[in-house]
């Protein structure tokens, strides 16, 4: 665990239940195709573990206990977020940014301190995202780490290393918001130097026992601006 004294020089954030508190509409959907491809919905265990910050081939190869051929996964996943990015559609009200964070975005931007996503979704809903949320006024887009087919699904390290790439700085240098425990796993192997947890899901209780987990917030108003040594 880091102490208060150090600071950082960028900041990475996962998105989903993090910047955008989707995880139910993830849930629902992927309820509805789990039960769809071996008869039964995954558990809230399962969801747990084998969904959240993984690739959509990771999560339908856990389902159906074999690697999909490139077409039925392309089928299969590509309905599957279809379903999820109509229900942000319809859900006008909660599809929003979480609270606390297009003023925490403002700050950051105004003191050009290095920032990017890191993202499992696909492309298809990245581009949902940078269009709904208006992330180009925040976001440099060209480094936006998605799920692009040549990296590994969480918890491998690889989507924050890239990302920190990105950004031209150590990951030792880097915060990483997260919510998911296979992301949280990621950030810590790739070596980032504080880890934050977002309770958007699961309670604050969860993330407790996780070394790894420097601090633990509900919003993003909690964050301690002057943990970046640029201000």
């Amino acid at each position: 665990m880091n102490s208060e004294k150090e600071t950082f020089k960028g900041i990475i954030f996962d998105f989903n239940g993090t910047l955008f508190f989707d995880s139910a509409k993830h849930y629902a959907a992927w309820r509805i195709y789990s039960k769809k491809l071996r008869g039964t919905a995954f558990t809230d265990e399962e969801m747990r573990n084998y969904m959240f910050g993984r690739t959509n081939e990771d999560i339908i190869t856990y389902a159906i206990g074999k690697k999909p051929s490139a077409e039925l996964l392309k089928k299969l996943a590509y309905e599957k977020e279809s379903v999820y990015r109509e229900m942000c559609r319809k859900d006008r009200e909660n599809t929003k940014l979480a609270c606390g964070a297009e003023d925490f975005l403002d700050f950051l931007k105004a003191k050009n301190i290095p920032m990017t996503i890191a993202t499992m979704s696909e492309k298809d809903n990245v581009d949902f995202y940078i269009e709904e949320f208006k992330l180009a006024k925040w976001f440099d887009t060209d480094k936006i780490v998605y799920s692009d087919g040549t990296i590994p699904g969480k918890p491998a390290p690889d989507i924050y290393l890239k990302a920190a790439k990105k950004l031209c700085l150590s990951p030792c240098d880097c915060v990483v918001v997260e919510d998911a425990l296979s992301g949280i796993n990621s950030a810590k192997s790739a070596g980032i130097g504080k880890i934050i947890a977002m309770a958007s899901l699961e309670s604050t209780d969860f993330y407790k026992n996780i070394s790894a987990v420097s601090q633990i917030i509900k919003n993003f108003n909690e964050i301690d601006r002057n943990i970046f040594c640029n201000i």
